[in-house]
């Protein structure tokens, strides 16, 4: 099967029972903010792209729950995600999308969907007191007590995928235990993939980039019960009264990091150079229009900054235009290059 052949195949499967197939497969509810980014003074010394070369680009984000399901579950443990992109001043685009795992669970297409079939949404139910004690008398962490009105969950496939494939262990782990933030704009989000960036000197470095929340990263507490919906409100009340702001932190990889697996992180201790400041004023009012139909792809580039050959990477990209096929978004803009 080729790569067109599995991108077509990732979001047939991808696709919840509970879910929509009006909408995305995945991140399927979601909320976009408008406003702009302000390279930092050394940003155009690492690359020649035109948002780190000029004073001010403005942008469109949409942020989202990493769920297919077709309901609102802002308190439930989730991957959260953030798509930003900036408007050049040739009125074309480039895309920058994120999110709060910092690694990817598999690094090639073909392990990529066999994760997704694995992680295929199953009857879940919580255990009685009597195999909890059973289980942590075994040295085994009992299953989690499923939220109110959950009925159906993927954690029992994704673990087991993660049990036999080593690669997925760590995005499997984070997954489970990440959380959901009070704000969509109190997290931290992970491009996941790495990019080839040029400077003016057209020295090519392989780069991964994650957005910095600057009122810092806060999450519910887990111990009250989950709020069902609140994330988008909570935004909109936010920058109706003030402005949120994140930074563009871009790690530098060296030799030895993988540069095409997207599934193993790089040591901490790499070099990390701030590229600028994003910041939200504003919740765009039709949000059919500047939400819904838009389409992002991770492939929607611009001079200065290439895709590496991560595998995943480019799956993704042709996975994002079948989504926004079927959907009937707004076409990715690829045709603007």
């Amino acid at each position: 099967m080729g790569d067109s052949g599995i991108a077509e195949k990732l979001v047939e499967v991808l696709h919840r029972p509970d879910g929509d197939t009006a909408l995305r497969p995945v991140h399927t509810i979601g909320i976009s903010a408008t406003g702009y980014f302000k390279p930092s003074p050394i940003a155009q010394n690492f690359c020649i792209a035109e948002h780190f070369r000029e004073k001010k680009t403005d942008v469109i984000v949409r942020f989202s729950n990493g769920s297919g399901a077709a309901t609102v579950r802002d308190g439930w443990s989730d991957v959260r995600g953030m798509a930003v992109r900036f408007h050049l001043s040739d009125k074309s685009d480039t895309d920058l999308i994120a999110m709060t795992l910092p690694e990817f669970f598999s690094p090639t297409p073909e392990d990529f969907l066999a994760f997704a079939k694995r992680a295929k949404p199953k009857p879940y139910k919580g255990e009685t007191p009597w195999q909890k004690i059973f289980n942590y008398l075994h040295l085994i962490l009992p299953k989690r007590d499923p939220y109110p009105g959950e009925t159906i969950s993927p954690d029992e496939g994704a673990i087991e995928f993660a049990d036999q494939n080593a690669h997925a262990q760590l995005g499997v782990v984070q997954a489970a235990a990440i959380g959901a933030p009070v704000s969509y704009v109190r997290a931290a989000y992970h491009a996941v993939h790495t990019f080839i960036i040029t400077d003016p000197n057209k020295t090519r470095r392989w780069v991964r980039f994650a957005w910095q929340p600057i009122a810092g990263v806060l999450e519910t507490n887990p111990n009250l019960p989950p709020v069902d919906d609140f994330l988008q409100q909570e935004l909109k009340d936010r920058l109706s009264a003030e402005t949120a702001r994140f930074s563009l932190m871009m790690t530098i990889g060296e030799v030895g990091d993988d540069f095409n697996n997207s599934a193993r992180p790089w040591p901490p201790h790499r070099k990390r150079i701030m590229m600028g400041t994003l910041t939200l004023n504003a919740v765009p009012e039709d949000q059919i229009e500047h939400s819904e139909k838009l389409s992002f792809n991770p492939g929607l580039l611009t001079d200065g900054i290439e895709m590496s050959d991560d595998p995943v990477l480019k799956v993704r990209v042709d996975a994002y235009k079948v989504s926004s096929a079927w959907r009937s978004g707004t076409p990715c803009p690829f045709s603007q290059r």
